[in-house]
């Protein structure tokens, strides 16, 4: 039996840079990291986006789990939905 897939909510901002990418895309992972990795599968380019070579999630980047802002090393039950918000800058 095939475990619940994980649920990705993608900004607008990272949309536009991907042609053919949608707001909302099941796959399936088991921390955040992979789920990195599934959506560079999908969108090539995309882990460069929102991850650095250290490999971290970029400063201007956050992703939440449950309403918490979560690492690449934390772990995602499956059916979990994870959002990918961009940082608001101004002035």
């Amino acid at each position: 039996m095939t475990e619940a897939p994980v649920v990705v909510r993608l900004p607008g901002a990272l949309l536009r840079l991907f042609p053919g990418a949608e707001g909302r895309v099941e796959l399936q992972a088991s921390t955040v990291s992979e789920v990195m990795d599934r959506l560079e599968q999908r969108y090539p380019g995309m882990r460069a986006r929102l991850c650095d070579e250290t490999p971290a999630i970029r400063r201007h980047i956050s992703v939440f789990l449950d309403g918490n802002r979560v690492a690449l090393d934390a772990r995602v039950p499956p059916g979990a939905e994870l959002f990918v918000i961009t940082a608001i800058s101004g002035g």
